[in-house]
């Protein structure tokens, strides 16, 4: 019944989301856009149809509107009203990666120079300079738990993670991961170590 009624509300959402669709299947970057929408139907358990697939992810899940509206670039101010960005999780990154997700969202601020293949963000996570010019850059797989704080000119190397609350002001090598204030090194390679960073 649940699931009858959730398909019901996303086929009313697709008159709304008509500009959207277009998009989804006409823009340019529509190879990143479908291979967002497939990691997220995938991590979401929202279905395997890449096309309703895509209505579900605007009508329910505010990240991933957020997004989208960064793939689609400066023709998201004409649309952005008919389906609201989450007002909480700014994206101010333009080079990123095909894949990225982004669980919750909740008062996020996303300003690496770059993010890479397949990253994942939580809520209430900081990526941001530390002056004028100098902001992170993330690698493929990089995963940022809740609260991390990301800040200045730092490398998170491929499959490397920061844990809940982990500051992190230097490069984190790669297959590495860090937690702590300032951060450490706890796992590397998949070995438990304690290292500094």
């Amino acid at each position: 019944m649940k699931n009858n009624i959730k398909k019901i509300v996303v086929i009313l959402s697709a008159i709304r989301l008509l500009p959207h669709i277009l998009l989804f299947n006409f823009h340019g970057n529509k190879k990143v856009i479908h291979y967002d929408v497939e990691r997220w139907l995938k991590i979401t358990n929202s279905g395997s149809n890449t096309q309703f697939g895509f209505l579900t992810l605007m009508t329910f899940y505010p990240e991933y509107r957020n997004v989208f509206y960064v793939r689609v670039g400066k023709i998201s101010f004409l649309i952005n009203w008919l389906c609201p960005k989450m007002n909480t999780l700014f994206i101010l990154t333009k080079n990123i990666g095909p894949g990225l997700f982004i669980q919750h969202g909740f008062a996020t601020i996303i300003s690496a120079k770059s993010i890479g293949r397949d990253c994942w963000i939580n809520q209430q996570v900081t990526i941001g300079f530390s002056n004028a010019t100098d902001s992170p850059e993330l690698g493929d797989n990089v995963t940022i738990n809740a609260g991390a704080k990301i800040i200045g000119k730092v490398k998170m190397g491929n499959n490397s993670k920061a844990g809940a609350n982990a500051v992190v002001v230097k490069n984190v090598p790669e297959n590495c991961t860090v937690i702590g204030v300032p951060a450490y090194i706890i796992r590397r390679d998949g070995v438990r170590v304690k290292e500094e960073l």
